[in-house]
C-alpha cells in the first residue's frame, strides 16, 4: 500500500476518529464520514469540540514523529477567550501553568489585534453580552489532553472556541471545514526533511 498525506479541517463536533465507539449516546459524527479512505489515522487528536487541521497518515513512523512531545514538533492554535488577558496571564502561559500533575512547556502566545478570517462555527459559541472576548494565537511543542483549554482557564481566561491552524509547516489555509486534499510532493518532501524520516525507496 502507498503512503498517504492527508490535510483535513475538522468541523466543531467531530470526533477525531474513524468509529463511534460509545453505544450510550447517539450517533455523532466521525472522521468517516468526511474521508472515505481505508487505513490513515490522525497524527495526535483535536476535541470533539476543537476545530482544525489535521495531518492523517498511514505512515506509522512519521505519525509517531509528529505526534510524540519527545520531538518538539509545534503546533498553532487560534483560540477564543472570555474577557480579554492582560501581559500577566499571557506571561503566565508563556512561562508554562501549573495543570493538575504537570506543568505545560514554554509557549508562543500573542493577543492577536483583531479577530481572524475564520468561517463562523456552527453552531456559534455562546457570547455573553457584557463580556468582551479576545483572540490568541498559542503555539505549543506539546500536546496534552485538552491541554490548550486548561491553560487559559488556569489563567483564568476560559475558551470559547479553538482553532488548530499549523501543524509545524502545514497550514489550514485554503480548506474549508469538512474538506481534505493530498500533500503534494513537495510537501511530502518537506515532511520527511521534518521528521528526519528517510522517504521510501522506489
Amino acid at each position: 500500500m502507498s503512503e498517504r498525506y492527508i490535510l483535513f479541517y475538522k468541523p466543531y463536533d467531530v470526533l477525531c476518529q474513524f468509529t463511534d465507539n460509545d453505544r450510550t449516546t447517539p450517533l455523532r459524527k466521525t472522521l468517516k464520514d468526511f474521508i472515505p479512505i481505508p487505513g490513515v489515522y490522525p497524527v495526535g487528536r483535536l476535541d470533539r469540540d476543537s476545530e482544525g487541521l489535521l495531518l492523517l497518515t498511514n505512515h506509522g513512523k512519521i505519525q509517531h514523529r509528529l505526534s510524540h512531545r519527545q520531538f518538539n514538533h509545534p503546533r498553532t492554535y487560534w483560540v477564543q477567550v472570555e474577557r480579554i488577558p492582560d501581559e500577566t496571564a499571557l506571561n503566565a502561559l508563556r512561562s508554562g501553568v501549573n495543570i493538575k500533575d504537570y506543568q505545560t512547556r514554554s509557549a508562543q502566545v500573542e493577543l492577536l489585534p483583531t479577530e481572524p478570517a475564520l468561517p463562523p462555527r456552527d453552531p456559534p459559541i455562546r457570547f455573553r453580552k457584557t463580556v468582551p472576548t479576545a483572540w490568541l494565537e498559542i503555539t505549543l511543542t506539546e500536546g496534552r489532553n485538552r491541554q490548550v483549554r486548561r491553560m487559559t482557564a488556569a489563567v483564568g481566561f476560559p475558551t470559547l472556541r479553538l482553532v488548530r491552524v499549523a501543524i509545524a509547516d502545514f497550514r489550514l489555509q485554503g480548506l474549508q471545514p469538512g474538506l481534505w486534499r493530498d500533500l503534494t510532493a513537495i510537501e511530502v518532501q518537506n515532511l520527511y526533511k521534518l521528521t528526519g524520516v528517510s522517504p521510501p525507496k522506489k
